[in-house]
């Protein structure tokens, strides 16, 4: 064993944080009652997509760029929204945006545009702070997606810790 990773070897760690990231949001949902909010479900989406287009590299292929790249776009997009939830709820109480019905009732009721623009820019229900071991939630997310896209990066180009 010569100590160094493949572009698999990044590939499935990279799978695994996302499934460690998801499996995580789901206890926290459903054994600690925390109902997520729009920005937190597009967070769970972009994790998952992270995790479809790292999968589907190595399906096909861990040495090409494409899904790695894949993969960061999707982590890049998950950040954004995570950095915007930060801010809102960094906002003074009188700057923060209305609260907003749930995405059950939006997919019903909103159009498809309506509601996307719900889930990335948010609703005041999205200012609520919620914290795990001290830290934000929505600050755990992005910690996720900054540690996403490092291992897509390694797994795009394993030799640069040769």
């Amino acid at each position: 064993m010569t100590g160094r990773f493949s572009s698999t070897d990044y590939g499935l760690a990279t799978i695994s944080l996302c499934g460690a990231l998801l499996f995580g949001a789901e206890i926290m949902e459903h054994r600690f009652a925390m109902e997520p909010c729009p920005m937190c479900l597009m967070q769970r989406l972009w994790i998952f997509a992270a995790a479809l287009a790292t999968y589907a590299g190595l399906a096909h292929n861990p040495r090409w760029g494409i899904y790695p790249l894949l993969t960061i776009v999707a982590a890049l997009i998950g950040g954004w929204v995570s950095a915007r939830q930060l801010w809102l709820q960094g906002l003074p109480a009188d700057q923060v945006p209305g609260c907003g019905p749930g995405v059950d009732y939006m997919i019903e009721n909103f159009s498809p545009l309506d509601t996307l623009s719900h889930m990335f820019f948010g609703t005041g229900d999205c200012a609520q702070v919620d914290v795990f071991l001290g830290v934000n939630l929505a600050l755990w997310a992005l910690l996720g997606f900054a540690a996403l896209i490092a291992l897509a990066a390694l797994q795009w180009r394993p030799r640069l810790l040769r």
